[in-house]
């Protein structure tokens, strides 16, 4: 049973990732762990035993508190839980705690919701583009806006350096819940129905299940965020999958050149980021 962990600070731009989560869980057989990662202030004269049973007592509370949250998220949704579990830790560093937790315990992926609109990093946060950063385990943002529906269908937006293998791990998600396929893909040079159609036959004997592809000319100096963006509201997918570690003109320049901070992130749907596998020399 495929595994994600999702993430809570209790507050209401939070729930959007449980929504969305709980929505998988319904549509394949997923465990979730919903995890709260928070920080204690105590005083600095206490010794080792009192912190501990400070500590203790603390995630005792946090705890009760984090299944009363979810518990309403379901009834909420009227959705009766099952195969879930919670989990607290104690840490100044929820970014890598969670990231730690996540791989230590072989999560499949990540769930987290942002915090709203406005410039990215307010929209992520720290924590989040962090784990964007450094997470093995694939991580699925959701707007904080989401409203709960079927996912039915995925768009991979890539850059085609490395889709053989990357459409694999796009399958591993979309097949198991039933959700359609569709690459896009743009590009400065002339690309006609024919290589299209070839681009489609590779990847289905690949993948052995179908795949529709989108390929759109562009001018190189065009805002590629707003091209990507320009395609969801036309195909209004019900999940975007992108991958890190791509060339400057595609995931790397969205999120982290330098003038990535002064975009808005628009979209409604829900972002699915694997990284990038770097071949070692």
């Amino acid at each position: 049973m495929e595994k994600i962990l999702v993430t809570t600070d209790f507050s209401d731009h939070s729930k959007s990732g449980l929504r969305f989560a709980i929505q998988l869980a319904t549509q394949n057989d997923y465990h979730l762990t919903f995890i709260n990662v928070h920080h204690l202030q105590t005083p600095s004269a206490w010794d080792t035993v009192r912190l501990d049973e400070y500590q203790d007592e603390q995630k005792q509370l946090i705890h009760a508190k984090l299944i009363h949250f979810v518990e309403k998220i379901y009834a909420t949704l009227h959705k009766e839980p099952q195969h879930i579990q919670y989990a607290v830790e104690i840490s100044a560093l929820p970014d890598d705690s969670i990231k730690e937790y996540a791989e230590e315990n072989e999560y499949d992926y990540i769930c987290m919701s942002t915090r709203g609109r406005g410039a990215l990093k307010k929209i992520l946060g720290s924590v989040t583009s962090n784990l964007i950063s450094l997470s093995k385990v694939p991580l699925i943002i959701v707007p904080h806006d989401y409203k709960v529906n079927e996912v039915r269908s995925v768009l991979y937006a890539s850059d085609l350096d490395d889709y053989e293998k990357e459409v694999i791990k796009v399958l591993s998600f979309a097949k198991p819940i039933g959700a359609s396929i569709e690459l896009l893909n743009f590009t400065t040079e002339p690309f006609d129905e024919e290589n299209r159609e070839i681009l489609k036959n590779r990847i289905e004997k690949i993948t052995q299940y179908p795949v529709s592809v989108h390929v759109e000319e562009r001018n190189g100096d065009d805002d590629l965020l707003k091209a990507i963006e320009s395609v969801v509201k036309k195909t209004q997918p019900s999940v975007l999958v992108m991958f890190t570690e791509q060339n400057k003109n595609w995931f790397e320049k969205i999120f982290y050149a330098g003038h990535s901070a002064e975009y808005s992130f628009h979209t409604k749907v829900p972002l699915l980021i694997f990284r990038k596998q770097v071949e070692e020399i």
